[in-house]
């Protein structure tokens, strides 16, 4: 219950403030260039990574991302860039 009130407080102060609510509740912003660059901002850590998947651990849960011939092109502390032919996104929760 506390949770739950604790993320609808947040969501409305993003609301009444001027800082972007993806930043203050902690979730992903994804930038999607056509089908061949993919930007993820406010992951947690990277899962795994190959030529056609990549995992990410986010604050809750999980981003699956699918396709061919990835090439990590840039990796920061909060945002991971991606290239090559994006074919699927999905969150997985806990």
């Amino acid at each position: 219950m506390m949770r739950k009130w604790s993320a609808h407080l947040k969501k409305w102060f993003a609301e009444v403030s001027d800082i972007p609510e993806d930043v203050m509740l902690g979730v992903p912003r994804l930038t999607l260039i056509g089908q061949f660059r993919l930007s993820i901002e406010n992951y947690q850590s990277v899962l795994s990574f190959s030529k056609t998947e990549l995992k990410l651990a986010l604050n809750e849960g999980e981003l699956h991302i699918t396709g061919n011939d990835f090439v990590l092109e840039t990796i920061l502390e909060k945002e991971i860039v991606l290239q090559g032919r994006v074919t699927g996104v999905r969150f997985e929760n806990e």
